[in-house]
């Protein structure tokens, strides 16, 4: 399962209200390969869902990943912060061995 934190939440519904998507708009995550430590994430807003994908529901957030990327992605919290190093939604990862400075990419 994926997990959605407070903040991400609010700041996830206020993305899609602002930018006026399309009713039926959720979170996709995934995993690509690259980044300084092997994996990086992607995260992206979407209306079309895939046979492949696993769907989760967490504080009313819609979020889908692919079958492949969730193997990487399992207990995953999806968070936002913002601070000094800058704002945005970041992965708190518990499969991740390492992660980079910025925290784009991660290896298992």
């Amino acid at each position: 399962m994926i997990t959605v934190s407070e903040n991400a939440k609010q700041h996830a519904l206020s993305l899609i209200t602002n930018e006026n998507s399309p009713e039926g708009t959720f979170i996709r995550v995934g995993v690509d390969g690259g980044g300084c430590s092997g994996l990086t994430y992607k995260l992206v807003f979407d209306t079309i869902i895939t046979e492949s994908d696993k769907i989760f529901e967490d504080k009313g957030i819609k979020i889908a990943v692919d079958k492949k990327s969730f193997l990487y992605l399992i207990g995953t919290e999806l968070d936002y912060v913002g601070g000094l190093n800058g704002k945005g939604f970041v992965f708190v990862n518990p499969n991740a061995s390492r992660t980079c400075g910025c925290g784009e990419s991660f290896g298992v």
